[in-house]
């Protein structure tokens, strides 16, 4: 072919139609009558010979919604959207007019009457004079009606998807509805149907069979294990086929058809699985369609055409994998394949492997997945995949298993072929590699702690240093205690001897002012020689050398070394002179040093200008004041 390659399977139990050029649209019903093949699409009726290899054809008249196919006692009739059809030979007539015709049943009591299920209710069709022709709409009821089926002549069922199960009582004449009876709904996703003379009503929660004795439904656990796995469920309606012989239920991956048992009376189920893609085209969930056309070969319709289905051909088959190359991939080179062999040692730095696998099945319809694990790697088989190809990157180092497995539709491959290789260590992680990283690891660790040891004996060293520091402060902070408290005792023994000073001071001041009294009282009086005696002693005490010894004492006590400082800076002075010092370092007016030196007052304001003479002061110098400060 100029693009591509194609493949014909010869044993494919599917074959396919297509219509490339979109004419028939979505096909919903279809039938195969007097070797004329009829399609019920939305976009009306079409029909074309069985054995010509020519298109389909629209039959006039039939523009629009089709819904319904069906044979009975030799005519077919066409539901459609705008009424009911009678067709043949490809052509149409139209025999009513009531909108939407779902389904038509015949009626046992009554072979000239047909019941059919409109978009409001129910309605009855006729015979008369060979002719099939509208009768009556059945009153009474007016819900629509694409699911229904007889109980018995006067006793119908209808499903509805959201209302539930309409149990209905009609005439005999079959013109109204004297009884409903609405049943709750068991859940959506419902259908009503005829499976091995049994009324069934199937939803999304199970299969459940009318009970006519409880007048009601009961769930079925054998039709429901049929069409509801653990792993999977039905997802859409059950639909009848061959005269309600096979019941049809369509999973995402998988067709079930379940039929009665042939050598008991469980049913037996054949499971045929499907593409997703050939799920996704059968339109509409709940509006799946297959027919029976003849023996084995069954239609199912699809959005652009229809698929064809042989049982026959249906078979269990064993499959084989096998892996079909090895390639090892590079960042910035092509990929290099290497030869297959049992194993395989590569270099540390090839560790980018993809590997591709497959199995040898070209039906369209059947569809491949695949599973793999990396023994030591991903421990866990991968989830299934229909991509035949897989890449690792960066692989570690040691020995390695590729294991794969495939599931062609619902069976394993009857083998897990596998490829085993090693991926050496990389040059870092050779064992010298990790015996320099140890030699290395030790002298760090040696090296660290040596500077750890050091830092810390830093820290040791810095601690020390600040406790001598505290210690130093802490002596320096006790001895200015110490001196300070010194101080205060000293200064305490200053203020007692400047007391003892004082008090000396005064009490000569007040001897001397007393013996002076009684000097001039007894110079008043006669002087005699005893007189003369007694002032002469009073002279003597007044002029005493030990009263000036005790002060002279007293005021070294109070004023440390103050007449030895005078001395050395004015050694000019008499003794006399330092004695009037004295008194003046005590504050002692010329009045009160006139007693203790046994002068006047003017002969003390001579000595001190003497005094201030031999000392050099200026005029504006005060004497007090410089002795004071000395």
């Amino acid at each position: 072919m100029d693009n591509g390659l194609s493949v014909v399977n010869l044993d494919s139990p599917f074959g396919e139609y297509i219509d490339h050029n979109g004419v028939l649209g979505v096909v919903y019903t279809a039938v195969l009558f007097d070797d004329i093949l009829y399609l019920g699409t939305n976009q009306g009726l079409f029909y074309k010979r069985k054995d010509e290899d020519v298109g389909f054809q629209l039959i006039d008249g039939t523009q629009g919604q089709v819904w319904l196919l069906k044979t009975i006692n030799g005519t077919l009739f066409c539901g459609h959207h705008k009424g009911t059809y009678v067709v043949e030979k490809g052509k149409a007539k139209q025999i009513s007019d009531l909108p939407g015709t779902w389904d038509i049943h015949t009626i046992e009591s009554n072979s000239n009457l047909l019941l059919q299920g409109n978009y409001k209710g129910l309605s009855i069709l006729e015979k008369t004079n060979g002719q099939w022709r509208f009768r009556n709409k059945v009153e009474g009821f007016n819900s629509s009606s694409r699911f229904f089926e007889f109980i018995d002549a006067e006793h119908i069922l209808v499903n509805h998807d959201y209302k539930g199960i309409f149990d209905l009582k009609i005439d005999t004449g079959y013109n109204k509805i004297i009884e409903v009876i609405q049943k709750e709904s068991k859940g959506t996703g419902s259908s009503l149907l005829k499976y091995d003379d049994e009324v069934i009503y199937t939803t999304i929660n199970g299969v459940f069979t009318f009970i006519t004795d409880q007048q009601d439904f009961s769930k079925d656990s054998i039709l429901t294990s049929k069409f509801f796995d653990i792993d999977e469920s039905i997802i859409g309606i059950l639909k009848p086929t061959n005269n309600s012989e096979k019941i049809w239920g369509f999973t995402n991956d998988n067709i079930i058809c379940v039929s009665p048992g042939i050598l008991s009376d469980v049913p037996q189920r054949l499971k045929i699985p499907i593409p997703n893609f050939f799920r996704r085209s059968m339109g509409i969930l709940g509006f799946e369609s297959i027919v029976h056309l003849n023996d084995e070969v069954y239609l199912i319709g699809i959005a652009n055409g229809y698929v064809t289905l042989d049982l026959n051909k249906v078979k269990q088959k064993e499959y084989q994998i096998s892996i079909n190359s090895i390639s090892k991939e590079f960042y910035d080179a092509p990929n290099i394949n290497i030869k297959l062999e049992e194993f395989k040692e590569f270099k540390s730095s090839e560790n980018n492997l993809k590997f591709l696998f497959n199995v040898p099945e070209f039906d369209k319809y059947t569809e491949v997945e695949y599973q793999y694990r990396l023994e030591d790697v991903y421990k866990e088989w991968s989830i299934w995949s229909t991509n035949s190809e897989v890449s690792f990157k960066n692989l570690p180092y040691g020995t390695h298993t590729f294991e794969v497995r495939a599931k062609v539709g619902n069976n394993l491959s009857k083998n897990t072929t596998s490829y085993e290789f090693m991926i050496p260590k990389p040059w870092y992680l050779s064992y010298l590699a990790v015996f320099c990283y140890l030699v290395l690891s030790m002298f760090l660790l040696i090296f660290i702690h040596k500077l750890y040891k050091g830092y810390y004996k830093k820290q040791q060293n810095q601690l020390l240093n600040e406790s001598k520091k505290r210690l130093k402060r802490k002596k320096l902070k006790n001895q200015k205690r110490i001196v300070q408290i010194k101080n205060t005792q000293l200064q305490e023994l200053i203020e007692s001897k400047n007391r003892e000073l004082a008090i000396s001071t005064m009490s000569i001041i007040k001897k001397n002012e007393f013996l002076n009294s009684i000097k001039e009282q007894l110079k008043g009086s006669s002087v005699d020689s005893q007189v003369k005696s007694v002032i002469r002693t009073i002279d003597r005490n007044i002029n005493n050398v030990d009263d000036w010894k005790f002060f002279e004492n007293a005021f070294n006590n109070a004023d440390k070394d103050f007449l030895k400082k005078v001395k050395n800076v004015h050694p000019e002075l008499s003794a006399n002179d330092l004695r009037l010092c004295a008194y003046l370092r005590l504050n002692l007016s010329s009045k009160e040093i006139a007693p203790l030196l046994n002068i006047s007052v003017r002969s003390v304001e001579v000595k001190r200008y003497r005094l201030r003479k031999k000392m050099n002061l200026l005029r504006e110098d005060g004497l007090t004041e410089y002795i004071m400060d000395l």
